[in-house]
């Protein structure tokens, strides 16, 4: 069943767990994720970036997430990944969905909080949630490429004030994760963390949680973090499963025989990670 992501994300913050954000891609891994929600319980977001809408249609994404949540009795929703265009906003509302995350954290501070308040007045007038960020994570998403050296953190003072100019729901922060693959173990800035939660009373996003080690997301949501994305831990089990499975058979043609096993591979981990997020049996 479809249901706001404001509701998912307060009850995630009341009650102390997050919410795991999986990043899909087409119809064989939003079905992995849905499935694995289904069989632990757990609410569970379903997101897609600007690129996965592009390489499939919008209107087929949202169509796909609307039948998996039509035939399922638990709460999951489709949300808008890291979108920077308020016309493609646009776009994906005006078909019905009303999660969204404007991404003008490569903006000046003001013109962040200009972009961010065009894309609030028009989902909130839908019923819709908004999420954005402050601050910036280094590493790939999409197409967005972000050096290390442009990444900085979410300064605390500025969080509260973003907050209060745009009316956002949710707040991404940046505190040491970065998107794509790590090359040695991120620190997380917990003490960063703590202290935007003392001045920010929505909840709060972790963004690049795939490869931050267990303890570090534990902690996290202990800290305030509601919900948790993961996009890259999902994308190499899939792909590593069909490659093994081609190159054991590489007489097979038949998709449902090569999709049947990278289906597993992500439920798998999406088994782990709402353990993770503490997420499990929360539905």
């Amino acid at each position: 069943m479809f249901i706001s992501t404001k509701a998912m994300l307060l009850d995630a913050q009341q009650r102390g767990y997050a919410v795991p954000a999986f990043n899909i891609h087409n119809l064989e891994t939003a079905l992995s994720v849905a499935e694995a929600a289904k069989e632990l319980r757990s609410p569970v977001i379903l997101a897609a970036t600007p690129g996965t809408f592009k390489f499939n249609g919008r209107d087929y994404i949202d169509a796909i997430v609307r039948t998996i949540a039509k035939n399922s009795d638990i709460p999951l929703t489709l949300h808008l990944d890291h979108h920077e265009s308020f016309k493609d906003i646009k776009t994906s509302v005006d078909l019905g969905c009303k999660s969204v995350m404007i991404d003008a954290s490569h903006f000046s501070f003001e013109q962040n909080i200009e972009a961010v308040k065009q894309v609030v007045e028009y989902v909130h007038a839908v019923g819709g949630t908004v999420e954005a960020e402050l601050g910036k994570l280094g590493g790939v998403e999409d197409d967005l490429v972000v050096g290390m050296e442009n990444a900085y953190f979410t300064d605390p003072a500025a969080a509260r004030e973003f907050v209060v100019k745009t009316g956002i729901d949710s707040l991404a922060v940046a505190i040491g994760t970065a998107h794509g693959l790590y090359k040695s173990e991120p620190k997380l800035d917990f003490e960063r963390l703590a202290e935007i939660r003392k001045v920010v009373d929505i909840p709060l996003v972790l963004h690049g949680a795939s490869g931050v080690p267990d303890e570090s997301v534990r902690k996290a949501i202990s800290l305030g973090i509601c919900k948790v994305n993961i996009a890259t831990e999902l994308k190499i089990p899939f792909t590593n499963s069909i490659r093994e499975f081609l190159i054991a058979n590489p007489e097979e043609s038949d998709p449902r025989k090569y999709f049947a096993p990278a289906k597993e591979a992500v439920k798998k981990v999406v088994r782990e990670k709402i353990q993770l997020c503490g997420s499990n049996g929360k539905a």
